[in-house]
């Protein structure tokens, strides 16, 4: 992922509605939700919904398609795996993050370095 890119996805997820309605698609999977369980679930109307979704689509972060009469929306997975790298790529020196790739399951592991200090520490 591009600085560009980055900063327009991070515009769409610097509002609260479209953040939290970000969080309950990467909770629902690929399978999605549709638009008015996630209008129900974060208790707004569904042209305020839709406003917000529509942010979020242009910006590459959410997806949708049409099942039947509705409408089903679902995370992006590929820009939210792109920014997560975006972010950690320079870090990765070992003394903050590392990444490396998992083989096996076709995946990058990130694990982030003393982020888990025991409460003695503390």
């Amino acid at each position: 992922m591009e600085l560009q890119q980055a900063l327009i996805v991070f515009d769409a997820l610097s509002q609260e509605t479209r953040l939290q309605a970000f969080r309950l698609l990467v909770q629902a999977g690929e399978t999605g939700l549709p638009a008015g369980e996630l209008s129900r679930g974060l208790g707004i109307p569904h042209n305020t919904l839709s406003f917000h979704l529509s942010h979020l689509s242009n910006a590459g972060v959410v997806n949708s398609r049409k099942e039947g009469r509705s409408v089903i929306y679902s995370a992006n997975f590929e820009t939210m795996n792109g920014l997560i790298s975006f972010l950690v790529k320079d870090c990765c020196r070992g003394e903050f993050a590392t990444i490396d790739e998992d083989q096996q399951k076709g995946c990058s592991v990130i694990t982030l370095n003393n982020c888990c200090e025991s409460s003695e520490s503390q």
